[in-house]
């Protein structure tokens, strides 16, 4: 399973480690991905999502149906 946030599309962006003698070599900067439930008060269920710890901080702001459909609206959930 890759490391992507089910809600915004967020995944592993690729950089380089800069040493004091600024030797480069290539690493990768992760995504920091939450198993979390959420429940929808408009059908009535629980949902498990593995999203983003900034996208759970945008949830909390604007609420979990706002965030569901833009979400579905910029095509990460079918």
């Amino acid at each position: 399973m890759s490391r992507v946030c089910d809600l915004t599309g967020k995944r592993a962006m690729v950089g380089n480690n800069v040493s004091h003698a600024m030797n480069k070599t290539k690493r990768k900067f992760s995504v920091n991905l939450v198993k979390k439930r959420f429940y929808l008060p408009e059908e009535d269920r629980w949902i498990t999502l593995r999203v983003a710890a900034s996208t759970v901080k945008t949830i909390n702001k604007n609420g979990i149906s706002a965030v569901l459909k833009k979400a579905q609206a910029q095509g990460f959930i079918k």
